[in-house]
């Protein structure tokens, strides 16, 4: 079956072209489209889309709020929202992965990252791009603990090996570059990021990331 997408900007010009993009592809359809944050959450309700791809900057309701009330905590529903941010990184960016979003793609991408994006979200995975993730999050460094902090008891609930995987999926690293880094198969790489969402209580792997530089476990521009 068709992915159903639902397109929210607030620019139509910017919603004809991305739905000219993935109405060229065989396994996605657009199934509505938004100019705003309250427009959408009626559009979630009345279409049931499985991913939203949401703007943060918008009228009567931004991004954040939307997908705060689309995915955030408490929530079941079957949309993912992918938020566009522009190419300096918008500084609501973490509020909304924080809220539930399962990723972020830059508003000037390549036609092809946004399909895959897209394909990526609607199959249940977090759309985390290293060399941006690591920017928007180094970007808020004056936001974030300093890593001299004792870090959370959640954390004492994680073994070692679970502990070097978040790690690394704060980096913004696969899971098959975090199999090839310690030595392990893709799938034993795929339980322990499981097992990490689990016990702390996260959605996903952007939770997770931004959960590892929020609880001082990795440092703002540490390699």
């Amino acid at each position: 079956m068709a992915i159903r997408v639902l397109l929210v900007d607030d620019q139509p010009l910017l919603r004809t072209g991305f739905r000219m993009i993935l109405e060229a592809e065989q396994d996605i359809a657009v199934v509505g489209e938004a100019g705003d944050g309250l427009q959408a959450l009626d559009q979630v309700r009345a279409l049931q889309p499985d991913v939203v791809l949401m703007d943060i900057r918008m009228p009567r309701m931004d991004g954040v709020e939307a997908t705060r009330q689309i995915t955030g905590p408490g929530r079941d529903g079957p949309a993912k929202v992918l938020v566009l941010t522009t190419f300096d990184l918008d500084e609501y960016v973490v509020e909304a992965l924080k809220a539930g979003a399962s990723g972020f793609l830059l508003k000037d991408a390549p036609a092809n990252e946004l399909v895959q994006a897209i394909r990526v979200v609607a199959a249940g995975e977090a759309m985390l791009a290293p060399s941006i993730t690591r920017r928007l999050l180094d970007k808020y460094a004056t936001h974030l603990p300093s890593g001299d902090e004792p870090v959370p008891d959640t954390l004492n609930t994680l073994t070692e090996r679970e502990v070097e995987v978040l790690k690394l999926v704060a980096r913004g690293l696969s899971n098959a570059e975090i199999a090839a880094d310690l030595f392990v198969s893709e799938t034993t790489v795929k339980t322990h990021v499981g097992h990490v969402l689990t016990k702390l209580g996260l959605r996903d792997r952007v939770q997770a990331a931004v959960y590892a530089y929020e609880s001082g476990l990795v440092r703002p521009g540490a390699q």
